[in-house]
């Protein structure tokens, strides 16, 4: 899924995710499992009240490097 992530349109960071998810853009959503869960808790349950799969088994940095960022990040999601 991580190879996706690159080549993929996608947004990255937890303020563009909240958009995302808001607009119902997001079709898959990636949260770092080493983020700051007062973080990334609410997008998890959001993503679960609108049925988007979301992918956890990723650390901070291994999220940023998939996406293209010289920076580690808590959240991305793959956007139609």
């Amino acid at each position: 899924m991580l190879e996706e992530l690159k080549t993929a349109k996608k947004v990255v960071g937890i303020k563009q995710l909240r958009r995302a998810l808001k607009d119902r853009s997001a079709k898959l959503v990636f949260l770092a499992k080493d983020a700051d869960p007062a973080l990334t808790g609410p997008l998890l349950a959001q993503c679960r009240e609108n049925g988007v799969e979301v992918v956890t088994d990723i650390t901070m940095s291994e999220l940023g490097k998939a996406c293209g960022i010289a920076v580690s990040s808590a959240a991305a999601a793959i956007v139609r």
